[in-house]
C-alpha cells in the first residue's frame, strides 16, 4: 500500500493526516481485479494516511456519507464527517477474492495504542489532531457496527483485533469490508521466500529494520526473524540505522546483541541517502564481524571493566 499511499509519497512539510487519502489503494485493488487477480497478498505499513482505509474502500464502489448523503472528503476529514455507511454498490468481484493482509503491528484501530495516538505524529499530526482523530475513528468503529448488524452479515468488525490499527486504520477496512486476513508481514514473507532452511543450515543469522525500538516486539519483522532462529538455537544480531532506549526488550524477544550504523550527527535524509547507508552498514558489520572473528581466534573469556567518567576507577564486572 505505501506504493500507492505512503509517507515517502509526501514532502514531510506537506505531511497531513487530515488529507492523504487511501484512495489510491482501492484503484490498484480495483485494476488487478480487472486483470484477473482474486487472490491478494498485500503489505500494509508505511502509510501517510489515517482516514481507517475508507479512501480504499470508496475507490472499490463502497458509500461514506456525510449528513447529507454525500460521499465524505478524502483524508481524516472524511471521518470526520461520516454519518452513514453503503456497501451496496461495491465492486461485485470482491465477493470472489481473498486478501492475505501482511502486517507488522499489533495494534487497535482506536485508543492509547490506537493508529491516531500512535503512527499519526510521525504523518504530521499534532496531539490534539491525533485525539480529535481517535474520537472520528471510535465512530467510524461503531457506525461499522451499526451497518453489519443490521445487514445482518457476519463480518469481523471488532476494532480492537490487533493489527485493525495498522497503517492509519487499514488493516480495520480489510478485515472489516474485505474478510481479509491480517498476519504477521514476517509470517507471509518467510513461507512465500523458504527462508527457513537457509536459517537452520545458518551459522549467525542477521536482521534489522530502519529503526529499532519497542515497537519492533509487537510482531515486526526482526523478531520474527529471531524467533524462527531460536527455533534451531541460531544466535541473532541485528542493525539499524537507529537504535531507541526501550529497543532493550529486542533483547528478550530473541536479538542477541544490536547495533545502530551511524557513525556520526547527521540529518535524516542524508542518513537514509542509499549510498550513505549502504557505506555506514558496511562498516558497522565489518567492525561487528572482526571483534566476533577475534572471539573466536583468542578461544578465551574476556573480562568486563566499567570506568567512571567521574573518577576514572576500574570496576571489574
Amino acid at each position: 500500500m505505501a506504493g500507492a499511499a505512503g509517507i515517502t509519497l509526501v514532502q514531510p512539510k506537506l505531511r497531513n493526516p487530515l488529507n492523504t487519502t487511501t484512495y489510491g489503494v482501492g484503484e490498484v485493488i480495483k485494476d488487478a481485479i480487472g486483470k484477473g487477480c482474486r487472490h491478494f497478498i498485500i503489505g500494509i505499513g508505511g502509510s501517510a494516511t489515517n482516514d481507517g482505509g475508507i479512501g480504499m474502500l470508496q475507490a472499490l464502489g463502497a458509500e461514506f456519507l456525510d449528513e447529507g448523503g454525500k460521499q465524505v472528503p478524502f483524508g481524516a476529514r472524511g471521518v470526520e464527517k461520516l454519518a452513514s455507511i453503503n456497501c451496496e454498490h461495491i465492486l461485485f468481484e470482491l465477493k470472489e477474492c481473498d486478501f492475505r493482509i501482511a502486517c507488522d503491528v499489533d495494534n487497535p484501530l482506536c485508543g492509547e495504542n490506537g493508529c491516531s495516538h500512535i503512527f499519526g505524529p510521525q504523518k504530521g499530526a499534532t496531539p490534539r489532531m491525533a485525539e480529535q482523530m481517535d474520537q472520528w475513528m471510535r465512530k467510524y468503529a461503531k457506525l461499522t457496527e451499526e451497518y453489519f448488524q443490521m445487514a445482518g452479515t457476519r463480518q469481523n468488525y471488532d476494532s480492537n483485533y490487533p493489527g485493525c490499527g495498522a497503517a492509519g486504520g487499514l488493516g480495520f477496512a480489510f478485515r472489516a469490508f474485505l474478510r481479509g486476513k491480517l498476519e504477521p508481514g514476517i509470517n507471509i514473507v518467510l513461507e512465500e521466500i523458504g527462508i527457513e532452511t537457509a536459517i537452520k543450515d545458518a551459522d549467525i543469522v542477521i536482521t534489522g529494520e530502519g529503526c529499532l525500538d519497542g515497537q519492533t516486539v509487537m510482531g515486526k519483522a526482526p523478531i520474527g526473524i529471531a524467533r524462527l532462529a531460536k527455533k534451531y538455537g541460531k544466535p541473532v544480531i541485528a542493525f539499524s540505522g537507529a537504535v531507541t532506549e526501550d529497543a532493550a526488550a529486542c533483547n528478550q524477544a530473541g536479538i542477541d546483541a544490536f547495533f545502530p550504523i551511524l557513525r556520526q550527527v547527521t540529518t535524516l535524509e542524508a542518513a537514509m541517502s542509499p549510498a550513505t547507508a549502504i557505506r555506514n552498514m558496511t562498516a558497522a558489520v565489518e567492525q561487528t564481524f572482526r571483534l566476533l572473528k577475534m572471539s573466536f581466534i583468542y578461544g578465551k573469556e574476556f573480562k568486563m571493566y566499567s570506568v567512571s567518567p567521574l573518577d576514572f576507577s576500574h570496576k571489574q564486572e
